[in-house]
């Protein structure tokens, strides 16, 4: 027995192959004898009737939007190299945020850090990036206590990240202008 479900939809293929075999059997497109065979002479005349677009154009005019990779991306890198030392738990680009898990400098230690990064621009500035670090101190595997730690680490971080960003930025420029 067939389903109403599966009964829509050989309905619905039936009814649009017919719709598409009714059109007239003609493809939409051009004729290629009405134009010339250069493309140069084509892509001429496309843009001098206004039916073109430049990519470069698009972007340069802010008429698009601005897709930077993470490579390219000055905090993002310095972020990483500055913390590569570190498991990743969670690292997203667009979402703009780094998760380190936890890490302990020695296996036997009870105490333990975590690495949380948020961008809050992509411009190379003190305020660019909200950095916590977390401590955990473990007594037993099941007894931890998980605390914000306070102090200059986080600033540390801050300040290596923003160095290092302002130095692969310097070698951006510097490559851009040969």
């Amino acid at each position: 027995m067939i389903s109403i479900k599966n009964l829509k939809i050989i309905l619905f293929l039936l009814i649009s192959s017919t719709l598409l075999i009714s059109c007239g059997g003609k493809l939409p497109g051009a004729d290629a004898r009405k134009y010339d065979p250069d493309p140069k002479k084509r892509i001429a005349k496309n843009i001098e009737e206004g039916r073109s677009f430049r990519l470069m154009d698009t972007v340069s005019n802010g008429g698009g939007g601005v897709f930077e990779f993470a490579s390219s991306n000055e905090l993002w890198r310095s972020s990483l190299d500055t913390i590569d030392f570190m498991p990743l738990a969670s690292v997203n680009y667009s979402g703009g945020i780094i998760v380190t898990d936890w890490y302990s400098t020695d296996q036997t230690s009870n105490e333990s850090i975590k690495i949380s990064i948020r961008f809050m621009s992509n411009e190379v500035r003190a305020d660019a990036l909200d950095i916590k670090v977390f401590n955990k101190k473990c007594i037993e595997l099941s007894n931890c206590v998980i605390s914000e730690k306070t102090g200059n680490i986080a600033r540390e971080l801050e300040v290596k990240i923003l160095k290092t960003a302002a130095i692969y930025q310097n070698e951006k420029k510097n490559k851009d202008k040969k």
